[in-house]
């Protein structure tokens, strides 16, 4: 089968499953980025924790680029990896008040989505993940972001190579997902790797995927 075919599949599958997500409508482009800085490596608890302690200390982004980055550090302490995290926030907001003279991304709505890609991932701190999440949830784009589930799942399932890292599965896994399916497809692999495909027990009694699935047929059925 086809890559791209399987792909399909495994969308209508998990779409039969779980259902068709939908975008909730495009947001402010620099919350988003900011908020997304927030939660790498991280649990959505303790970026919406830090992101809500962020915002109560500096309630604009004008005061985030004029505090010390200890301070903002302090804040954001309970989203993980804080000193580096701030300082990319820091950087980020000097550059942009620099080089555009205010603190707003919503320019980035009249950009390609390529351009708008490599604008933002120039910058320290903000990679191809950080990136196309902005895209997608903020600004509607049909980018499709790899976390670490999808990352995982796709190798279990043979649409990436075993050895495929999450910058290289950026670049081989949007070719074959479903034309207009970028976002439900990315949701539903979520939900799917956080409730059915864990890292250490999948749930494979539990899967409608294993008939695609190379984890299954090598580690399961023998």
């Amino acid at each position: 089968m086809a890559l791209k075919q399987k792909a399909e599949l495994i969308s209508d599958t998990l779409e039969e499953l779980l259902g068709v997500p939908t975008r909730g409508g495009t947001a402010n482009v620099l919350d988003s980025l900011i908020l997304t800085i927030l939660s790498q490596n991280t649990t959505d608890v303790s970026r919406d924790k830090g992101y809500a302690r962020l915002r109560e200390r500096f309630p604009t982004w004008e005061a985030v680029l004029h505090a010390d980055e200890a301070d903002i550090t302090d804040a954001i302490r309970i989203a993980g990896l804080s000193k580096q995290k701030s300082r990319t926030i820091k950087n980020f907001l000097t550059w942009l008040q620099e080089e555009y003279g205010e603190l707003s991304l919503e320019f980035i709505h009249d950009m390609e989505t390529e351009a708008a890609l490599a604008l933002l991932c120039q910058h320290k701190g903000i990679g191809i993940k950080t990136a196309s999440v902005v895209l997608s949830f903020a600004c509607g784009r049909e980018v499709f972001p790899v976390d670490t589930h999808i990352l995982r799942i796709s190798k279990r399932l043979g649409l990436i190579p075993q050895n495929c890292s999450a910058e290289k599965a950026h670049q081989a896994l949007p070719p074959i997902v479903p034309e207009g399916k970028a976002y439900p497809f990315h949701m539903n692999l979520i939900y799917f790797g956080r409730q059915i495909c864990n890292a250490r027990k999948p749930r494979c009694e539990k899967c409608p995927l294993t008939e695609q699935c190379l984890y299954f047929a090598a580690e399961v059925k023998g």
